[in-house]
């Protein structure tokens, strides 16, 4: 079984084990909790019955008439402040079931709603994130040379620090915030804001629910809706930087594969190498990514035996592209090969006689 294949396997079987321990564990701590709230319920229940005089039908129409009314507990629900929270809730997934559409058109619009907003809205979170990570990335190289340090590129290690820090400072802003307005206690905000920023949305605490607040509180609710979007964005970033090492960690074996395919081309006698291979530029770009390098050079063969040469800039999402025109060179002279390069890479040591894809890994053209 090929390698892709055994890893696959190995993480549905991962998955599955995750879900099975989770499983286990929400059994062992809620069970009986769960079970001792119902019967103290059952025992509120039959002394409201017994002092009122309500019948199992009664009971049930005054329950669904609570029911009904605590949607309206916050206010007018579907007035501008209402939808528009609504709306945060549809294309952002969290999905709190505090307020759903009750009628076929309300419910025809957030469908198709649903499937222009989420994508679009998925998008821009990680576009704002890789924007957010060039930024952390810049400003990191900044104080490594102000402190002189020989290493100013930021590495994936502190990348990824910044990031705990900056989830971890968004939670616990916005657990101090709903706690003071919500009168929640530290743990139930913190709680409330993962809940929220991972778009798990149980619905079990709800911000702007007092009597109302999305009509009265504006501050509150502006304050409320911007932690949403922001905290959002901040999530969103530091899960791109998490992506991006997973799939570099799983380039890893395929860049090995190349390389000692590589090594091997080159011990081959050269009547057997008539043609260069062309490279893949992905595992060729994770190589530049994992050496910490900003852009190369990339090149590919073409049919009539001539090879262009691009530059590629990486992006903090783990995708290159493409910032300068594709340029042509005929196999030749090293002459040649030198008037390609940018000007900071004419006369770097070095030279390759040929501008072939191995050389150019060897060389790793750092811009």
């Amino acid at each position: 079984m090929k390698t892709p294949n055994i890893r696959t396997v190995c993480l549905i079987v991962s998955m599955v084990f995750y879900l099975l321990i989770g499983a286990a564990v929400f059994d062992a701590l809620e069970s009986e909790s769960e079970s001792s709230r119902k019967k103290a319920l059952e025992q509120k229940l039959n002394e409201t019955k017994s002092m009122y005089g309500f019948t199992d039908s009664d009971y049930r129409q005054v329950e669904r008439v609570v029911l009904l009314s605590e949607r309206h507990r916050a206010g007018r629900q579907w007035k501008f402040a209402g939808s528009f929270y609504f709306a945060i809730t549809v294309i952002t997934t969290i999905g709190y079931g505090h307020s759903t559409p009750s009628t076929d058109g309300g419910k025809a619009f957030c469908m198709l709603y649903a499937v222009v907003g989420i994508p679009m809205t998925l998008v821009m979170f990680q576009s704002l994130g890789e924007r957010i990570n060039t930024c952390v990335r810049f400003v990191l190289c900044r104080i490594k040379q102000r402190l002189g340090l020989q290493k100013t590129n930021a590495s994936m290690a502190n990348m990824v620090l910044v990031g705990l820090l900056s989830c971890a400072s968004t939670l616990c802003i916005g657990a101090a915030a709903f706690s003071h307005f919500e009168d929640w206690s530290f743990f139930n905000a913190y709680y409330y804001c993962f809940i929220t920023l991972t778009t798990i949305g149980f619905g079990d605490f709800i911000a702007l629910q007092e009597k109302d607040a999305l009509q009265e509180k504006y501050p509150y609710v502006l304050f409320s809706f911007t932690y949403i979007l922001v905290g959002l964005t901040v999530i969103g970033a530091f899960l791109n930087l998490a992506v991006l090492r997973f799939l570099a960690i799983n380039s890893e074996e395929a860049i090995s594969r190349q390389e000692v395919g590589s090594e091997e081309q080159r011990s081959e006698p050269k009547d057997t190498q008539d043609a260069p291979e062309v490279m893949e530029s992905v595992p060729l770009y994770h190589m530049v990514l994992r050496a910490g390098f900003d852009s190369f050079l990339e090149t590919i063969w073409s049919q009539d035996n001539h090879l262009q040469i691009q530059q590629c800039v990486l992006d903090p999402s783990g995708r290159h592209s493409y910032q300068h025109p594709l340029q042509t060179l005929k196999l030749g002279t090293h002459r040649e090969s030198q008037y390609l390069l940018p000007p900071k890479l004419r006369n770097s040591e070095p030279q390759p006689q040929l501008m072939t894809s191995q050389s150019l890994i060897r060389f790793h053209c750092c811009l």
